[in-house]
């Protein structure tokens, strides 16, 4: 940030290497550089993982559809080639009879009773032929339709598995590129940088708590507030996992979806999902249970516990673990129970 707040200047030509001299070696990055460039590199790779599972979730639904308009086809396909079958039945029945039209054999007959009976069963056989050949038309139609839904469906599969490999191949580079840079740290400066990064979350934390925002915040929970609990606390401990749902790992979105699932309440997959499509409450008014949402993109989520806390899986590296609620950038609550 202090770079990019300095004046800018026009950079003077860089000073020609003498053959055979080795360039002057790069200044070493500070340890907060470093931390700051690998949360950077995993809050790209989370906002990734939130493309790649809401593919993943729309190509779940499109591939059940697709199971279900195929099964329709052939149901359609099968009740078509019946109907062509009884059809086919009648044709044959008037072929036997000599192939004289009902119509026809009615005006030959001298009996009135037979003929108000002829006239009957010929309006019934009318009728049912009639019925025949438009249900026929009508499958014919229907078929038409799931065949074409069903090739509609499979473009938009194809389509986000094709996000799910471009997401899949963000997440993979940037995990790649943040665990190079952490490799590179000499044990202590691992130790350091994990004190710098407990540190930078207690002193949001304090703010956090220091501005009033919990002032109002103490309602308790619902019993199913106390359920999604229960399974998110079960949780801690387990390594966070990219695209995770659980039950031995699992990524932010992962672990609240499958938390409020098991309370018996079915939420959006991803915290984006989550933000957009779950009822939002006020910061004074939340409550155990509801959910936190994180940064501006709504990359990250907790749930709230109660006493300033959440439980949340943070990121590759790191086990679903309690932290302070306010240790990262909040932009919302939602609540799945409203």
């Amino acid at each position: 940030m202090t770079v990019l707040a300095a004046p800018a200047h026009a950079a003077p030509a860089p000073t020609p290497v003498p053959p055979g001299a080795s360039a002057a070696p790069q200044p070493r990055k500070s340890l907060e550089e470093v931390r700051a460039e690998i949360e950077a590199l995993y809050r790209q790779a989370a906002s990734a993982t939130d493309a790649y599972n809401l593919a993943e979730e729309q190509a779940k639904r499109q591939s059940a559809e697709i199971v279900k308009l195929s099964k329709a086809i052939v149901d359609g396909r099968a009740r078509i080639e019946e109907l062509k079958r009884r059809a086919g039945a009648a044709a044959r029945a008037q072929y036997r009879n000599g192939g004289i039209p009902e119509e026809a054999r009615l005006v030959l007959t001298e009996d009135p009773q037979l003929f108000l009976e002829g006239a009957n069963r010929l309006a019934q056989g009318q009728k049912a032929t009639r019925d025949l050949l438009a249900e026929l038309q009508q499958s014919q139609d229907d078929l038409e339709t799931y065949t074409r839904d069903a090739s509609v469906e499979w473009t938009r599969l194809e389509a986000n598995r094709t996000r799910q490999d471009r997401a899949r191949k963000l997440i993979t580079e940037k995990i790649a590129a943040a665990e190079k840079l952490e490799s590179q740290l000499a044990a202590a400066e691992l130790e350091r940088l994990r004190h710098l990064e407990r540190q930078a979350q207690a002193d949001a934390q304090t703010a956090w708590l220091a501005s009033g925002a919990l002032k109002e915040a103490n309602r308790s929970a619902t019993a199913q507030g106390r359920a999604a609990i229960g399974f998110a606390l079960a949780q801690v401990g387990k390594p966070y996992v990219w695209g995770a749902e659980g039950p031995d790992a699992y990524d932010c979105s992962g672990l609240t979806q499958r938390a409020w699932s098991a309370a018996g309440r079915g939420i959006p997959r991803t915290s984006q999902e989550q933000w957009r499509l779950l009822p939002k409450v006020a910061i004074r008014d939340m409550r155990p249970g509801d959910l936190i949402i994180y940064y501006g993109d709504a990359t990250h989520v907790g749930m709230y516990i109660g006493d300033g806390s959440m439980v949340h899986a943070p990121r590759p590296g790191r086990d679903v673990t309690v932290a302070g609620a306010g240790s990262m950038p909040i932009l919302g609550v939602v609540r799945p129970d409203k």
